[in-house]
């Protein structure tokens, strides 16, 4: 069966790189190819769900390449397949002939490819490949239209901070090498020997929050939202986001084998989950609150990681990712047909349309938390493995809960209000817009609503029992009638006070608001604490090689073509003189040798009886 398994990982994978270069010759047939890939690809995923295949290649010495389907990502492929074809088929009626739709409609294949690549890896080397693969495809989709202004900006923001956490991955294979590991088997990296146990848990939690989007690299989810609604759909809910997730929820032995990794992850996903939930409430940008409230939310899933809730992680993962693909392809819709997504300017966009309204207001309150919708049970599910850990824990989770609520009901109230006296001056703000929605919104969106709507049955007795068996977490713990009567009541006394407050005048933001809608200034601590100190290191060791190592090597230079001049100086005055001084003395000898070869007979015996006088004396007077 390990032909299913490269089936499964080739489809996205050759489909999106052929869409990508041959996409331009045939504008109008790439979306229908883009979704027929993704809808076999998501067949592939059921059948491997259901057959769980294992397959291996050579990679490097001593190294293979694994893939295997097993509990944890059978639930991810049909899920990171599933909202891929919903996504892309809502995408094929938003861009125009005139865009490049071969390489949006390539670039998201190879995007979601690559995320069935990171959900399937059995060693480091190949989860590495898949996600560094995932990062690069991210970068171009996110400044997919880099022509208009900061939004190529945006891209290299998120890249460079994810890229930043994801040398942690490297360090955790290093260290996996030095500790004597050489097949580097994601299943062997608990087993590693002090201290590269300890580096490799932290390069992992570090490429994994920094992935996931959780504090303190949470902005750069802010940033992602220059990218087109598909993208964001697909980033903040099956993908990308949600792989550092995935990651922890995987490597959970990893993590709970050090000690101080568990309260260290559980910790950043509850606080996380708290403030990037402030966050949200204090947006007014529609896009900018979903954003706010992935980190939020990916924090539940995070903190369900540290607190050992593998299934319950699982749970909240696949009922979010259902959730927000249908928020944000509902916000695109309202995007392109209304040219804003400015909150105050979508007062009664969901009476102008209903059907997207419809979906949008269930969604939101499935987000909120409120019974008996799925995120109530999956958060649940969260906080009674919070609750083992600690009743602080499970007390900043169930805040976090409340305030989940309160930006949800605050975007629910800002649609569903009546149209003003006159709507159209708030429209328009950042594209000119249809008016219209599209004809291939409907039915992905109403899929994913009523998947948003029911999949909380997986936190009921008898689904939770079998998908704690399907991911190895028999003995985990499940919610309690009172925590799920208490959560109740909190998330609708959130959203009771949330609509009531809604009603009231908006306030003059103060400091604290205007720090949450800049979401806490994180971009700004990052460039005060981290990007400023190391540019202010690069250019001190730019001067000290222009003025220490340049200029040794310049003066060693200058010392060169000194010692060459004076060479040349020695070599022309004094050797090449002396050269000449001998060939001019032996032409002078030689002329003089030549004048007494006159060819008279009589001066030749005149000059040997010269020759024979002078010789004589010579004798006598050495003598």
């Amino acid at each position: 069966m390990s032909g299913l398994l490269w089936l499964l990982i080739s489809l996205p994978l050759g489909g999106g790189a052929v869409l990508v270069l041959t996409g331009p010759r045939s504008p109008r047939t790439v979306p229908a190819l883009g979704v027929a890939v993704a809808a076999a690809t998501l067949g592939a995923a059921v059948a491997a769900a259901v057959t769980r295949p294992t397959a291996s290649a050579p990679l490097f010495a001593g190294m293979r390449a694994g893939l295997t389907v097993d509990g944890l990502s059978a639930v991810m492929v049909v899920t990171v397949a599933a909202v891929t074809t919903a996504v892309l088929a809502f995408a094929a009626g938003e861009f125009t002939a005139a865009e490049n739709r071969g390489r949006f409609f390539g670039l998201m294949l190879l995007f979601a490819g690559a995320m069935l690549v990171t959900v399937t890896a059995t060693t480091l080397p190949l989860l590495l490949m898949a996600w560094e693969a995932m990062g690069a495809t991210s970068w171009a989709l996110i400044g997919f239209w880099w022509r208009r202004p900061g939004r190529a900006k945006a891209a290299d923001v998120a890249f460079l901070t994810t890229r930043t956490a994801d040398l942690g991955l490297y360090l955790a294979a290093g260290a996996a090498l030095a500790g004597g590991d050489g097949s580097l088997s994601l299943d062997a990296l608990p087993h590693a020997a002090p201290p590269w146990l300890h580096v490799i848990t932290a390069g992992v939690v570090a490429a994994a929050l920094g992935k996931s989007a959780q504090l303190p690299f949470s902005f750069w989810l802010s940033r992602a939202m220059q990218g087109p609604s598909p993208v964001s759909a697909l980033l903040h809910s099956a993908t990308m986001v949600a792989a550092g997730a995935y990651l922890l929820l995987r490597l959970h032995p990893l993590v709970a084998t050090t000690g101080w990794a568990g309260p260290l992850v559980a910790w950043t996903g509850a606080l996380t989950a708290l403030a990037l939930g402030v966050v949200a409430v204090a947006q007014t940008d529609l896009k900018q609150l979903l954003a706010a409230s992935t980190s939020a939310q990916i924090g539940f899933m995070v903190l369900a990681a540290g607190s050992g809730g593998v299934a319950a992680g699982t749970t909240q993962l696949v009922a979010h990712a259902a959730t927000k693909s249908a928020l944000f392809l509902a916000a695109g819709a309202w995007l392109t047909a209304l040219g804003t997504k400015r909150l105050p300017a979508l007062r009664g966009a969901a009476r102008r349309y209903r059907l997207v309204g419809a979906a949008f207001t269930v969604c939101a309150l499935t987000l909120a938390g409120l019974p008996p919708l799925s995120l109530w049970a999956a958060k649940d599910e969260v906080l009674a493995t919070a609750r083992a850990e600690g009743a602080g824990l499970y007390t900043v989770g169930l805040v976090a809960a409340a305030v989940s609520a309160v930006y949800s009901v605050k975007a629910v109230r800002c649609v569903t209000r009546p149209l003003p006296e006159d709507p159209e001056s708030g429209y328009d703000t950042e594209q000119r817009g249809t008016r219209r929605i599209a004809p291939t919104t409907p039915l992905p969106l109403l899929l994913l609503t009523l998947a948003a709507a029911v999949l909380g049955v997986l936190a009921l007795p008898g689904p939770a029992a079998w998908l704690k068996d399907l991911v190895g977490a028999a003995g985990e713990p499940g919610p309690r009638p009172w925590e799920l009567v208490l959560s109740a009541g909190v998330a609708l006394a959130a959203a009771g006070l949330a609509w009531w407050w809604g009603a009231r005048p908006a306030p003059v933001p103060d400091a604290p608001a205007r720090a949450a809608q800049g979401w806490l200034h994180l971009e700004r601590v990052a460039w005060t604490v981290v990007v400023r100190p190391v540019l202010g290191l690069a250019r001190a060791l730019a001067v000290f090689d222009d003025r220490v190592v340049d200029g040794a090597v310049r003066q060693t230079a200058r010392g060169g073509l000194a010692a060459a001049r004076f060479a040349r100086r020695l070599d022309d005055g004094g050797i090449d003189a002396a050269v000449r001084a001998i060939s001019s003395g032996a032409r002078s000898l030689g002329r003089w040798a030549r004048r007494p070869q006159s060819g008279l007979l009589h001066q030749y015996y005149a000059q040997a009886a010269v020759c024979f006088s002078v010789l004589v004396l010579i004798i006598l007077l050495v003598r």
